[in-house]
């Protein structure tokens, strides 16, 4: 039988290389900023939310779950004052097409060819307790093939983004807290929660809470800390494996065959845009050091 959980996490950091390179692009930034917003600030907040920028920063900071609300509601609220929704969304498309073109040209005809089919598994999927991805799927569809698959797979990501909060907040596992885990996890030292707006006050009580917990001591993720982080990665695989059985398995292993050749190239164009450390998602996992 197929391994669709394995398959679902294989499709999941190829998914996060094919989109994440996008949110530190520097044509997507000028772009921004030619609508008004200087140096186009808070653009990962923006582009990767514009969909749902009319309903206010509360929505967007709780669909993005582990990220300071305050600095949600500072790029919000800039960018809602200078310009649209529409205008930020349209223009993010733009530069999608412009920078796959550009970066990985020999995936574009075929993951264009998948544009249907993709947003007929989107389409197939439920709503229910996945706002942001709901968002997404109801925004507009460029006629431009490319663009399209590449918003139907963003689509997909985001409700595998909504499934894993909805993992973190029923295991009780606070904003801060889940930064934490997942830099232990990742042997990131303690730059994930701190590249999430959170201070050390908040990164004291986090770990505070985790001790009380059993999944710290002294300041250090447990092996019980990082356990429950790799049980809530593989339950996410397992809660979202359900996307790609519907994709079924020959479109799931050709979008694959699409994707993960490229896939580190476009790692390194987040290294050279942003820095090494940025998109932790799209990175491979590297032996926790934090025992």
């Amino acid at each position: 039988m197929t391994d669709f959980t394995e398959l679902s996490a294989r499709a999941a950091l190829a998914s996060h290389r094919l989109i994440g390179w996008m949110y530190w692009d520097p044509v997507a930034i000028e772009r921004y900023s030619a609508l008004g917003i200087d140096n186009g600030f808070g653009f990962y907040v923006n582009s990767r939310a514009a969909p749902l920028l009319p309903a206010g920063y509360q929505a967007v900071a709780a669909s993005f779950a582990t990220i300071n609300p305050e600095f949600i509601r500072a790029c919000v609220e800039v960018a809602m004052a200078t310009t649209t929704a529409e205008d930020i969304f349209a223009q993010r498309c733009a530069a999608v097409g412009e920078g796959l073109r550009q970066h990985v040209p020999e995936i574009c005809d075929d993951l264009a060819a998948m544009a249907q089919p993709l947003w007929a598994t989107a389409d197939a999927l439920t709503l229910s307790g996945r706002v942001l991805f709901a968002c997404h799927r109801e925004a507009p569809r460029p006629d431009d093939d490319l663009v399209s698959a590449w918003l139907a797979v963003n689509c997909l990501r985001e409700w595998r983004g909504d499934t894993h909060f909805a993992v973190l907040v029923a295991e009780g596992i606070g904003p801060v807290a889940a930064g934490i885990l997942d830099d232990a996890r990742r042997n990131y030292g303690g730059w994930i929660p701190r590249s999430r707006g959170a201070d050390d006050a908040a990164i004291d009580a986090a770990m505070a809470e985790l001790e009380l917990r059993g999944l710290a001591a002294g300041g250090r993720v447990t092996d019980a800390g990082l356990a429950l982080r790799s049980d809530i990665e593989r339950r996410t695989d397992e809660l979202t494996a359900p996307q790609w059985r519907m994709l079924g398995e020959d479109l799931t292993r050709r979008f694959l065959d699409v994707v993960e050749p490229v896939g580190q190239r476009l790692v390194e164009r987040i290294d050279l845009t942003a820095g090494p450390n940025w998109m932790p998602a799209a990175r491979d996992v590297s032996p926790p050091s934090q025992v």
